[in-house]
C-alpha cells in the first residue's frame, strides 16, 4: 500500500469522525451552559464508583465523559440517591440521571428513557471446566450455585425443569446466602458454575484476573438505560446520537470491556418513551 493511498484512507477516517461528532445535537441546555449534567449516585460498580485515588470513575462515567466530549461540554456529576432520580427529573433539578433503569409503566409515566445496556444473569465457572459446557443445554448434568432469594434462584428452577422435561442429566441446584460463599463454592470445586447478575459477573471476571470465566449466553435479558424528564426530546436525542456515535467509533466497546461489561453491550441505543417500545 502506497503512503499516498494511506494517508487518503486516513483522511477518510477522519472525515468520517469529525462529521459523526458533528451530528450529535446538543440540548438547549448544554448549548447554553457548555456543561452536560447528570445525576448519578457513584455507588454502584463497575458502573460508577469512586477508586483508591479519590477519581470518579466507572463505565457509565467513561462514557458520559466521552458523549460530552463529542458535544464540546465538560461532564458535571451530581451525586443523587437512586430513589431521588426520578422526582428530581420531574422537579426540573436536572435533565439527565445517567444510571442503569429498567423500563417500567409506572417510570415511564414520569421519564423516557434512552437505552444503552442490557441486563441479564449470566453463568461463571473456573477456565478448566469452561470447556464442559456445551450443546443446547450446558448446565444440565452441572452443580450450579445462586444467591438465595434473588432472581437466579428462581430462574434455575426452571433450568432444573427445563433439563428433567428433555431427558437430560439432572442439574443440581445448590443455594447460598451471599455472593462471596458462590464465588468460594466455584473456587473449590463444591460447584461446576455459579448463576448471577451479568455485570457483577462480568466485572469479577475482570478484578479476579479471570478466576472465574463467564460463559456465553445471558439469561432473563432486559435491556437497561439513561432517564430523562417525560417528553424532553432533545435531551434524549443528544444522548441517542452521541450513545450511538460512541458505538460506531469503537469507544462503547472499548469501555465496556474494560469493565467485564462485554455481555452487556447493545447494536444501537434507543429512545423508549413507552414499553412497546422495547426491543
Amino acid at each position: 500500500m502506497t503512503n499516498t493511498l494511506m494517508t487518503g484512507i486516513a483522511a477518510l477516517m477522519l472525515t468520517a469522525t469529525t462529521v459523526s461528532a458533528q451530528e450529535v445535537p446538543k440540548s438547549p441546555e448544554v448549548a447554553q451552559t457548555g456543561t452536560m449534567v447528570i445525576a448519578n449516585t457513584m455507588e454502584y460498580a463497575p458502573f460508577e464508583f469512586v477508586d483508591e485515588n479519590g477519581q470518579q470513575t466507572g463505565a457509565n462515567i467513561e462514557l458520559a465523559t466521552a458523549l460530552a466530549k463529542l458535544v464540546g461540554a465538560k461532564l458535571e456529576v451530581t451525586r443523587i440517591q437512586f430513589p431521588a432520580m426520578i422526582p428530581g427529573l420531574a422537579a426540573d433539578r436536572f435533565r439527565i440521571a445517567w444510571e442503569t433503569f429498567s423500563a417500567t409503566e409506572e417510570r415511564l409515566a414520569q421519564v423516557d428513557f434512552v437505552m444503552f445496556l442490557k441486563s441479564g444473569l449470566v453463568v461463571s465457572t473456573t477456565p478448566d471446566k469452561k470447556a464442559s459446557f456445551t450443546g443446547d443445554t450446558p448446565l444440565c448434568g452441572k452443580r450450579i450455585g445462586v444467591i438465595a432469594g434473588t432472581v437466579s434462584d428462581f430462574l434455575i428452577d426452571k433450568k432444573v425443569a427445563e433439563c428433567a422435561d428433555k431427558g437430560q442429566p439432572a442439574l443440581e441446584k445448590k443455594v447460598f446466602p451471599e455472593g462471596k460463599d458462590v464465588i468460594q463454592a466455584a473456587l473449590s470445586d463444591r460447584i461446576d458454575g455459579k448463576m448471577d447478575d451479568a455485570t457483577a459477573s462480568g466485572y469479577f471476571e475482570v478484578t479476579s484476573k479471570g478466576q472465574l470465566v463467564v460463559l456465553p449466553g445471558l439469561y432473563d435479558e432486559a435491556p437497561l438505560g439513561i432517564a430523562v424528564k417525560k417528553g424532553d426530546t432533545a435531551t434524549a436525542a443528544m444522548l441517542e446520537a452521541g450513545l450511538n456515535a460512541l458505538i460506531a467509533d469503537g469507544t462503547y466497546k472499548t469501555v465496556m470491556d474494560k469493565y467485564g461489561l462485554g455481555t452487556a453491550m447493545i447494536d444501537k441505543a434507543y429512545v423508549v418513551d413507552k414499553l412497546s417500545d422495547l426491543k
